[in-house]
């Protein structure tokens, strides 16, 4: 059935906007005028999209944000435990919902719901919204007959995942900021302050130090060759970007991030949290192991982890317990390999994937928090001795010409 995008008036004179499905624009003004709005503008959404925006713009405005997604999980969770039928609950989560892309794809999902669909087959459609963990966590929720179960297990995850992200970008903003300001700063002064002032020194005409010197020359490299400076960074960062992009880069990328020097161990605490909270989040709601395998190898977004899970789930088909592979790759702490063997052997694996994932996400708040109080001493000492070095070089030449009058 076609959905409609809307624009009217309410019986009290209010503006409203939203999308309604009809078979046809007479059906959906017929059906607003009944819910008692009266419509302005009304047109069918699939004209406007295949007549409307270009691809590459279309793509970035279908993106919606994991937290939008999270929001929606939880209304539609509330609302099957209070009992209503799934028609009803994904109709009033609509009405909430103020992303309009997501409110869009929603109602295409309940009209293919209407028409028979399940709700996972109708979620696949919106790969950008819903991704291949969801989709298949509902399906094993539907299939089991617990789909409100499913979806708060789906909820508590999604929440999860977005609370460690907004943790880590919240404790990671003033060190970018202080970077980017102190950068901002050093370019003022060799562009700017610096030529002033040493162009006194050079109209004297007499010798200056070396550090005066190579002040002056770091000074004229920013003024008259900055366009050298931005270029090598564009054609460095578009050069690495498609490298990263073929096969054999991403996995050298992915391989020298994991070692490198404190951010490898974070990236790598991350990418475990991720792997068990996922694997635990899917065996609980009833995918098989196998197929959990499968989506939890994307989740990782390593592709180093990611071959190391597509092994770990070949040796897991041929009979082969989950730990030993995950052992035998070396990419995985003990701790980790100890906890899943307890889990297999007590028939618990599901709880102590959970536990595993809550021990590496305190660890990564504190290796982060940890980082960060390392972080801003050493980039207020790095600044300090650039300070140092600039008073200096200003500071010598006076020095001997005092002496010289003298």
């Amino acid at each position: 059935m076609p959905v409609f995008e809307y624009r009217g008036l309410t019986a009290e004179g209010k503006d409203t906007r939203g999308f309604i499905d009809a078979e046809n624009l007479q059906s959906a003004k017929t059906k607003l005028k009944k819910s008692g709005v009266f419509p302005v503008s009304i047109s069918e959404e699939t004209k406007k999209k295949a007549e409307g925006e270009p691809s590459a713009v279309r793509s970035i405005l279908r993106r919606v944000k994991k937290t939008e997604i999270s929001i929606f999980t939880r209304q539609l969770t509330t609302l099957l435990t209070a009992g209503l039928p799934l028609m009803e609950a994904l109709s009033a989560t609509i009405d909430h919902i103020d992303d309009p892309v997501l409110k869009r794809t929603i109602t295409r999902i309940r009209e293919d719901v209407r028409e028979g669909r399940s709700l996972a087959d109708a979620m696949r459609a919106h790969p950008r919204a819903f991704s291949g963990l969801y989709t298949n966590m509902i399906q094993a929720g539907e299939t089991s007959g617990a789909l409100d179960v499913v979806l708060a297990r789906l909820a508590d995850f999604q929440e999860s995942q977005v609370k460690l992200r907004n943790k880590i970008w919240a404790t990671m903003t003033y060190p970018v900021m202080m970077l980017f300001i102190g950068l901002g700063v050093m370019v003022f002064l060799f562009t700017f302050v610096i030529p002033q002032v040493t162009r006194v020194f050079e109209d004297l005409g007499q010798a200056l130090p070396l550090p005066t010197l190579v002040l002056i020359s770091i000074s004229n490299f920013f003024r008259f060759y900055w366009w050298v400076i931005i270029g090598v960074i564009l054609i460095l960062t578009f050069a690495l970007a498609k490298y990263i992009k073929t096969p054999k880069g991403k996995v050298v990328y992915d391989r020298l991030i994991l070692k490198a020097p404190l951010f490898g161990k974070i990236i790598k605490l991350i990418a475990i949290s991720r792997f068990s909270r996922t694997l635990s989040t899917l065996l609980a709601s009833g995918v098989p192991l196998i197929a959990s395998m499968d989506i939890v190898k994307a989740v990782v977004n390593n592709s180093v982890l990611s071959k190391v899970l597509e092994d770990t789930k070949d040796r897991v088909r041929e009979g082969e317990a989950l730990s030993e592979p995950l052992k035998r790759s070396g990419m995985f702490p003990s701790m980790v390999i100890q906890m899943i063997t307890v889990g297999e052997r007590s028939g618990e694996l599901e709880r102590m994937l959970s536990k595993v994932s809550d021990a590496y996400d305190n660890e990564v708040d504190t290796t982060v928090a940890g980082l960060t109080s390392l972080l801003e001493p050493v980039m207020i000492l790095v600044m300090g001795v650039i300070v140092l070095f600039v008073v200096l070089s200003i500071l010598l030449p006076i020095f001997e010409m005092s002496q010289v009058v003298k």
